[in-house]
């Protein structure tokens, strides 16, 4: 029973996170879901409150395998500079993956105080990931540093998710050079 209610489980996250990467918040819904599943609607109800539990635990099922594959790009890197390009390409090679839409969705979403804080944690996590390289660098403020060099990372999402004109690798390679080498290009 508890193997089949865990497989049910996995279903549902899973049409959420198709359902978010095609249409956004607002497709996911709990109709939609039990369309995606095969599940009566009530019994969506029984595994998830509401759309923002399913949300977060979105957040806590695919945040961290999204940092663990930063991560593990990142101790590839041999230098501190390669640390803060492999942190900077691989966030934006997951760009296209459903995990990552559906983490997009998720964020431009209205969500209660509980998820909005356990996105903030788990994006705090990714942020923390690259603090020891910018302090070998030699930034004097190597967590504020770590903020800013997030928030280029943000912009490259976003200007890959619209289409932009741009080629994302045209777009990765200058968030690269932007994160290493400043406005100087």
């Amino acid at each position: 029973m508890a193997e089949h209610r865990s497989m049910q489980r996995a279903a549902l996250l899973d049409a959420a996170r198709s359902l978010l990467s095609e249409g956004g918040t607002e497709a996911l819904t709990f109709p939609a879901l039990a369309e995606r599943t095969g599940l009566a609607r009530s019994s969506v109800y029984e595994y998830f409150r509401s759309r923002a539990a399913v949300v977060e635990e979105l957040c806590e099922v695919d945040f961290p395998v999204w940092a663990a594959e930063v991560e593990a790009a990142m101790a590839l890197a041999g230098t501190p500079e390669s640390k803060v390009e492999a942190y900077v390409r691989q966030q934006l090679g997951l760009v296209g993956d459903r995990r990552h839409r559906a983490v997009v969705a998720i964020s431009a979403s209205e969500l209660d105080a509980g998820a909005r804080e356990k996105i903030r944690a788990a994006h705090g996590g990714l942020v923390a990931m690259i603090v020891e390289a910018l302090r070998d660098i030699g930034h004097e403020q190597p967590r504020m540093a770590a903020m800013l060099l997030q928030g280029i990372v943000d912009a490259a999402v976003r200007r890959i998710e619209i289409g932009a004109a741009e080629d994302p690798a045209v777009i990765t390679d200058a968030a690269v050079a932007m994160a290493l080498r400043g406005v100087q290009g």
